[in-house]
């Protein structure tokens, strides 16, 4: 299916929000997601069905400085 990720298009084989995650890898406590304009929480992840055309942002927030 195709997802539109952060505004890219995707093509993944995933039925969850936790499986979109793990496909980036991307480290679950860094990581707030918005789907179809709504945050999701991350006890709601596994939960979340994503379908095609669903549109997701991923922000993930990285230490530094």
């Amino acid at each position: 299916m195709t997802l539109f990720i952060n505004g890219e298009p995707y093509e993944l084989n995933v039925t969850n929000l936790q499986e979109v995650i793990a496909h980036f890898e991307l480290q679950e406590g860094l990581v707030v997601t918005e789907v179809e304009g709504n945050i999701v929480d991350r006890s709601q992840w596994l939960e979340t069905k994503v379908s095609d055309g669903m549109k997701i942002e991923l922000v993930h927030f990285v230490g530094g400085g």
